[in-house]
C-alpha cells in the first residue's frame, strides 16, 4: 500500500504546499498533479464539484503522484465517509469550532476500533495502489484529517480542538475567519485582532504536534508564512492561476482606446 506521504511528511515536521481545486473537469486536476505539489484539495464546499466527478479526479491526482484531498461541505460522517470510499487521501472539514466538532471528524474517518466509518467499496484501495483488505487494515495510518480554524470559536477552543488525538493539521480560512470577525474578507491583513488570531493558532498548534496552515494568494505570501512556521499551505487554486495567467498577458497587449481592468482576480 503506498503512504500518504502528505501525512508522513507532516508527522516528521516537514512542510507541504498545495493548492485547491474548483474546476469541476478532469484536465485541469492533471494538468495539476504534473507540478510539484505535495498535494491538491478538491474544494467540494464551495464549488460546483459533484461526487462522481470528485471521484475521478482523486484518481488522477493520486496517478500524479500528488495527495489527493477533499474538503467537504460540512462537517458530516455521510460527506466524509464518501469522499473517503471514493478515493480522497484525506479530508479538510471547515468550520470547526468545538472539541466535540473534532472529535465527530476523527471518527468519521477511521475505522473501528478507532472510529466509526464503516466498511465498503474498492475505488479508495484503487488509489493507494493496493487492494481493499490491506486498506481496510492500514487505512487508520494514513488518512490525513485536516480541522480549519475559521471563527472566533474556532480561535478562542484552539486547546481543545487540536489537543484530539487523530488532528493532523489545521488549517485557516483567511476569508472567512475575517469575516466572521466582522471584518471584510481577504487573503492578507495587518489587523490586530486577526494577526493575534494566526499566532494563537499556530503556537497552539505545535504545542500539540498539529501541522498549523493557512491558504495564500501568491508566492511571496506563502513564503513568508512558511519562514513564520506554517507548514500546512495552500497557494492560490487553479482557477485562480488560469486567470491571474491571462489577465497578466492581456494586460500587456496594446488596445487603443481600452485599458485593462485593476480589478482583483480571484480569492482562491
Amino acid at each position: 500500500m503506498k503512504p500518504n506521504r502528505t501525512r508522513a511528511r507532516l508527522k516528521a515536521g516537514e512542510a507541504v504546499v498545495g493548492a485547491w481545486l474548483g474546476l469541476p473537469t478532469l484536465l485541469a486536476a492533471r494538468y495539476m498533479a504534473q507540478l510539484d505539489f505535495d498535494y491538491l484539495t478538491v474544494d467540494m464546499e464551495h464549488q460546483p464539484i459533484d461526487i462522481e466527478t470528485a471521484s475521478a479526479m482523486f484518481g488522477v491526482i493520486a496517478e500524479g503522484g500528488v495527495t489527493p484531498l477533499a474538503r467537504i461541505p460540512w462537517n458530516t460522517p455521510e460527506n466524509i465517509k464518501r469522499v473517503l470510499d471514493c478515493g480522497a487521501h484525506g479530508i479538510v472539514v471547515p468550520m470547526v469550532n468545538t472539541r466535540e466538532e473534532a472529535e465527530m471528524a476523527v471518527a468519521a474517518a477511521r475505522y473501528p476500533p478507532q472510529g466509526i466509518r464503516s466498511v465498503g467499496g474498492q475505488i479508495h484501495a484503487l488509489n493507494f495502489g493496493t487492494d481493499p483488505g490491506t486498506y481496510y487494515a492500514r487505512a487508520n495510518d494514513e488518512i490525513l484529517v485536516v480541522v480549519q480554524a475559521e471563527s472566533p470559536q474556532g480561535v478562542a477552543n484552539a486547546e481543545a480542538i487540536l489537543s484530539v488525538p487523530g488532528v493532523d493539521a489545521v488549517f485557516i480560512g483567511p476569508n472567512d475567519l475575517l469575516a466572521q470577525m466582522g471584518k471584510t474578507p481577504r487573503m492578507e491583513s495587518p489587523d490586530p485582532e486577526f494577526v493575534h488570531a494566526l499566532e494563537h493558532i499556530r503556537t497552539t498548534a505545535d504545542r500539540f504536534g498539529v501541522a498549523a496552515g493557512i491558504h495564500t494568494a501568491t508566492y511571496e505570501q506563502c513564503n513568508r508564512r512558511l519562514a513564520e512556521g506554517f507548514r500546512f499551505m495552500a497557494i492560490a487554486s487553479d482557477a485562480r492561476f488560469m486567470v491571474a495567467g491571462a489577465q497578466a498577458e492581456l494586460s500587456l497587449i496594446s488596445r487603443p482606446g481600452r485599458q485593462a481592468a485593476a480589478e482583483e482576480v480571484l480569492r482562491y
